[in-house]
Order: structure tokens, then sequence, then C-alpha cells
């Protein structure tokens, strides 16, 4: 009976060793996946955050002075208080300001209606990869595609279209071109006349004297555009409507900060045309202003 017994005992002994040699994987000669050697089992590292935590008051974000110069109207308000108030502007409505503020301005002059949105956005991430400024770039970038801007035009002309023809090719062109020439003189007697049949040319520099539309004939400095010297990636709008009434705005990114300014003016007169120019340079300098304030 004790030496039944001392079998059953070493029998019981060689299997629980069996069992914790398996548990601990020598038969396999695998070791366990190490974290720092960048196995499942890491936490993936936090992305960098951005550089803004909270953003600054819209309403008091605009210089007095450059208000005058975007709303002319403002210094026409005859009752001070009234006065005043316009200055201020009205905030929009949010539920979170370390989030998203901003700030309307309007007023009425002799000339025309002038309008000023002005937006701030915080971006945050929700995501361990992605940084602040990642997101908020990419928020940048579908807002620049949905502005839709026109292809930039080319600086100088091709290089197919410098050279001369040669041969036969060359005289054909003469003699086009004094076809050309010939038509143009019998046409001059038609002008001559007065008798054109064209629109009365605008002011509207997208459009040419007959009222066609010719973006050759804008200046490229005045185009929809990207702009370079403005926050970490910027652009341009420039719309005018069939009212006559131009919409400029500008959106630029700093960091994790999205900035947004709209700016618009409806003329009193049915044939004035807001310039493009004056309007443009306004916002830059706004926007300028702006860039400044947040990196303060």
């Amino acid at each position: 009976m004790q030496r039944k017994a001392y079998v059953v005992g070493v029998a019981a002994f060689l299997a629980a060793t069996t069992a914790l040699a398996g548990c601990t994987g020598s038969d396999g000669g695998e070791e366990p996946a190490d974290s720092k050697q960048g196995g499942s089992g890491s936490a993936a590292a936090s992305a960098e955050p951005g550089r803004y935590r909270t953003l600054p008051e819209p309403c008091g974000a605009v210089e007095r002075g450059t208000l005058d110069a975007l709303l002319p109207g403002l210094k026409q308000v005859t009752d001070r208080e009234q006065r005043e108030k316009a200055y201020e502007g009205s905030p929009t409505l949010t539920y979170d300001t370390d989030r998203k503020v901003g700030c309307r301005w309007s007023a009425e002059s002799t000339s025309a209606t002038d309008r000023l949105w002005v937006d701030f956005d915080r971006v945050t991430s929700y995501e361990n990869a992605v940084s602040d400024d990642t997101r908020a770039s990419e928020l940048y970038t579908e807002k620049e595609v949905e502005a839709d801007l026109p292809v930039p035009a080319p600086s100088s002309p091709s290089a197919t279209s410098t050279e001369s023809p040669s041969g036969d090719e060359s005289g054909a062109s003469d003699e086009a071109t004094e076809g050309g020439a010939a038509e143009g003189a019998e046409g001059g007697e038609g002008d001559a006349d007065g008798d054109t049949g064209s629109p009365t040319p605008t002011d509207d520099p997208s459009g040419t004297s007959d009222g066609t539309p010719s973006p050759s004939l804008t200046p490229s400095d005045l185009q929809p555009r990207t702009l370079d010297d403005l926050g970490d990636e910027a652009f341009l709008d420039d719309a005018l409507s069939a009212s006559r009434q131009r919409t400029v705005t500008v959106v630029f990114r700093t960091s994790n900060v999205l900035v947004t300014i709209r700016y618009d003016e409806q003329p009193t007169s049915t044939t004035d045309v807001p310039s493009s120019e004056d309007m443009q340079d306004r916002v830059r300098e706004l926007a300028d202003q702006l860039d400044g304030t947040l990196n303060e």
C-alpha cells in the first residue's frame, strides 16, 4: 500500500511539472511580446497637441481704425449710443467659447452697405495618432477645395507659342495677317458710325469692354488664390454677384486655429461696382492683424 501511494504521488508531481512548463512556453521557445519592441500590446504614443488652448474675444479682436476702413457707414451714424453699439458688433451664438467664437458688424453709408464677419475655430483632434495641427490642416483643405479656386495662369507663354513658323506655314500666316488687317479696316468703318452693338463697359475688372468675361485681362494678383505670407496656409476668394455685391473671403490656419474673414459690400447705385483691389487690401490688412494677435 505504501508503494502504490508513492507511485501515485510521483505521477501527480510529473503531471504538474509538465503543465507548468507548457504555460511558460518553454516547449515552443517563443518569448512573450515585448511592448518596448512595438508589440501589439504597446500603447500608441499621443500626437502633439496644438499651440492654442483658448481663443481671443472676437468682437474686441478688430481695431476701431480697421472697422472705420471696412465699414465707412459707422462714422455716419448720428446717434452716439447707436454708433458705439455698432462698433461693438454682435457676437455669434456659440456653446463653447474655447472652441468656436465669432462676431458680425454691419453699417450703411450713403454709397453702400458693408458687412463683416470674423470667426475663430480651435481644432482638437480626438485621435491619438492625429495631431491637432494635422486635423486643422485637413479642415482647412476642405474649405479650400470648397472654394474651388481657379488654376493660376502661367507666368510666361509656352515655348511653342514663341516659335516662328517655317516654310509655307510662315507664308500662310502672313496672308492670314494681311486678310485680318483688311477685315479690321472694313470693320473700323462700322465702329466710326458707332453701331457696334456692344453693351456699355463696366468697372468690373473681370470683364472686357464689351461685357464678356475675360480672365486674361484680370490682374493675376486679384484673382482668387492661395496666400503664401499669411499663417501656416491661407487662401483668398473674391466673388461678384449679379446684383453687383462683391464678397471677399480670407481663410487662414495658424497651428490648430482656423480664422475666417468674410467682407461684402452692396452698392446703393445699381451701376456701381465695388473695387476688388480696395476690398482685398482691407481684408488682407485685417487678416495680418488677427494673425499677429494669435501669435502674441
